[in-house]
Order: structure tokens, then sequence, then C-alpha cells
């Protein structure tokens, strides 16, 4: 299985927003609400990759609308990048959950639907040609830099594969998880610091070509 054979044959964002929509490349799409395609200008010089959507998201269908979305809008406003010039999507398109009573609690996909939904965000990125991809927590690192990549590692380092240009940074929603407002704090300026890391190569990519 795979969402290969769902691609349509036109890969425009319009296109493929349409396409997916009816995507069942692995199972996940039976327990989603709808498929959470991502969001965002063509001619977007940065694309923000997460690992999947959540509750909020999976209601409303759009990327990045919740929480964790709201720590990104802030990230991007200290960082100076104006967030309507940016395309954010998502690994994984559909939400991995578990109930846990009432609520719908997020469940980390599994390498297997990872892979199976990578063909939606490399037409995607194809699609929008960035001239950096920023890759938000390690379910999107690996998604795109493959399964050796450790965050920990290499963090905030500009990478070039296969001629595209990559930078992975920590997962908005892990600074949420911070313990206190202390270590929110200093995970925040980290990730910010990694966001302006970002901007200033895409900036000076831009003005070069």
């Amino acid at each position: 299985m795979g969402a290969e054979s769902f691609l349509p044959g036109r890969r425009s964002l319009s296109e493929l927003r349409k396409a997916a929509a009816h995507c069942q490349g692995c199972d996940l799409y039976a327990r989603a609400t709808q498929t959470v395609f991502g969001s965002g200008p063509r001619t977007a010089r940065l694309v923000l990759v997460g690992e999947q959507p959540g509750d909020v998201e999976d209601r409303r269908g759009e990327p990045f609308v919740g929480p964790a979305g709201g720590v990104l809008s802030r990230g991007l406003e200290s960082a100076g990048i104006d967030s309507s010039r940016v395309y954010v999507t998502n690994a994984v398109k559909h939400f991995k959950w578990q109930a846990a009573g009432k609520r719908r609690l997020h469940k980390k996909p599994s390498a297997a639907e990872v892979r199976a939904c990578r063909p939606w965000l490399q037409a995607e990125i194809d699609a929008v040609k960035p001239e950096l991809v920023v890759c938000m927590g390690a379910t999107a690192a690996s998604s795109l830099l493959g399964p050796a990549f450790r965050l920990t590692r290499q963090r905030g380092e500009l990478i070039e594969l296969d001629g595209l240009q990559l930078l992975a940074t920590v997962h908005p929603s892990s600074i949420l998880r911070a313990p206190d407002d202390e270590a929110r704090r200093a995970a925040m300026d980290a990730f910010v610091a990694d966001l302006r890391v970002a901007a200033q190569f895409a900036d000076g990519r831009s003005t070069s070509s």
C-alpha cells in the first residue's frame, strides 16, 4: 500500500489537494475525519513539515491550527518570518489517535505509515520548489532524510540531499510539553534561532538567484 497510485496526473497543489482527499494509501484514513493537506502559497520560499495533523486539525481540515500551530505562529513572528508566505504541511496527512475517555490522543505514526504518505509530501515540495524545507520533529526529518538521521545530533544544520536543501528542528508541540515556564522559554528561544537560520538561508538564496 502507499499513496503513489492516488496521485493525480497533473501535480499542481490544487489537483494534489483534491486527489489527497480520497487517499486510502494506508489504514489511517479509516479513523480520521478527513485528509489534512498542506496550506500556503505556491511561491513559498520555505516549506515547513510537521509530523501529522492533531485533533483540532483533523476536525477543521487545516494544518497547524491547534495549540502547536499557535506556538509555530509565535515562533515565525519572532524569527521575522511572514506566516502568510510559508507553506505548512505534515509528513502524514491523516490523524492517528487513541481514545482516552472522550478525548482523542495523538499516536505516533509508524515508519510504514510515514513511507506510505511520502509521495504526497514529495509532490508538494516538487510543486512549491522552495529554497528550503524545514523538518519539524523526528518523524518529518526521517521522512525526508531517512531513518538514520538523528535530530539530536544535526538539529539546525543545513543539509543538501538530492538537490534539496533541508534543516531540521523540533516540533512546536515539544515546546508545549516542556516541564516548566523556564524550560518552555529556553525551548522556544532555540526553536526561533533555528527558524532564523532557515529565514536567512532562504532570503540569501532568493537574493542571489
